[in-house]
């Protein structure tokens, strides 16, 4: 059944379309109460449903928020989710999803989406990549995103700027610690693990993996420890799977003998689902954690509570990390955009759990 129109509800009201859309759209210019009733009346027994983006254009707002997130399965981005959806809950926003896989050129469309959708703002939550096969993606990402804030609208990052991006309003970046806190875990292993280190990283030029590898290697540096090879592999859990079986190769060789292979291991893995696949190879592979490996990770994802042995990580703040990045381009939002551009803003904790006791 077709949807009554404004103008059948006008009709009906015996007012002008105009008046009609003043009421029901929410224009600053309100007629008269005795107009506004009748055309409030009369939608109702037409079943009238308003026009979004009428509204939109009316109120010079949609109230609409655009998140950008890699993947809504990984339990970092739903927890980021979860944030945002809460603050705008509070502004009386509604949130639009995209999910891009990680790719600056699906970015880039998905911001054009929203664009043309009149999103009030955006927020974007995932690692930026300065690699070369990302370089035009980025340029055209970036100018999507400078002619979105001049043309009014608000951005919020994660953790990075957007690589390329100039605009000098509207433009905002909730900043993680994650190579200072990534030295904190360093040194809190190294104080009691005697054998060697390996660290699982994402590829390189994901900057979120190299802030964290680089603070690793930092806190190992700190502590007098000599630096830990890195293994690179997909920034996900079938990455850390991967070299999860590489690394239980080495173990099992170790231990059978082969003088040149390293038996104790302590793994780091730069994200909790990368570490999860580690240990699932690890284990497939007949070993146990922590009598065979040691092994942590990194952002305390809530899949954890389930995940045994329990897992040594750095703990982020992922809900308020969408909060504030929400806060910050939102309408009430002097305070929190101060608070989440401060480097102070976010901060994190070291949490040590069963995965890594063979250390202590």
């Amino acid at each position: 059944m077709a949807a009554s129109t404004l103008t059948e509800v006008a009709r009906l009201a015996g007012v002008s379309p105009a008046t009609a859309s003043r009421v029901l759209n929410g224009s600053a210019r309100k007629p008269g109460e005795d107009f506004a009733e009748r055309v409030r009346q009369a939608a109702e027994s037409l079943g009238y449903v308003p026009n979004a983006q009428a509204q939109g254009l009316a109120k010079s707002s949609s109230g609409l928020i655009g998140l950008i997130v890699h993947d809504i399965a990984d339990p970092y981005f739903a927890a980021v989710a979860r944030g945002v959806q809460a603050a705008a809950r509070e502004q009386h926003r509604m949130v639009l999803l995209a999910t891009t896989g990680g790719g600056p050129a699906e970015e880039r469309e998905a911001v054009a989406a929203f664009a043309a959708r009149r999103a009030d703002s955006i927020v974007i939550a995932g690692s930026r990549s300065c690699r070369d096969e990302d370089k035009e993606g980025n340029a055209e990402l970036a100018a999507e995103l400078d002619r979105y804030c001049r043309n009014g609208g608000q951005v919020a990052v994660v953790g990075h700027p957007v690589v390329g991006a100039t605009a000098p309003e509207g433009y905002h970046v909730v900043k993680v610690p994650n190579q200072e806190l990534a030295g904190r875990l360093a040194a809190e292993l190294a104080r009691s693990w005697d054998g060697d280190f390996v660290i699982v990283g994402g590829p390189e030029g994901l900057l979120t993996s190299d802030d964290r590898v680089r603070g690793f290697q930092e806190g190992l540096d700190k502590a007098g420890r000599r630096p830990a090879e890195v293994l690179r592999s997909a920034f996900n859990r079938s990455g850390g799977y991967d070299a999860g079986l590489e690394l239980a190769a080495r173990i099992k060789a170790a231990q059978s003998g082969d003088a040149h292979a390293t038996a104790k291991l302590c793994i780091f893995a730069v994200n909790d689902v990368m570490a999860i696949g580690a240990a699932a190879a690890l284990r497939s592979e007949g070993l146990r954690i922590p009598r065979d490996a040691a092994i942590a990770g990194f952002d305390d994802i809530e899949t954890l509570r389930d995940f045994r042995p329990a897992l040594s990580t750095v703990r982020l703040p992922l809900e308020d990390i969408g909060r504030l990045a929400t806060l910050a381009t939102g309408p009430r939002s002097a305070g929190d955009a101060a608070e989440a551009a401060s480097p102070g803003g976010i901060t994190g904790e070291v949490t040590l759990r069963r995965s890594t006791e063979a250390a202590a």
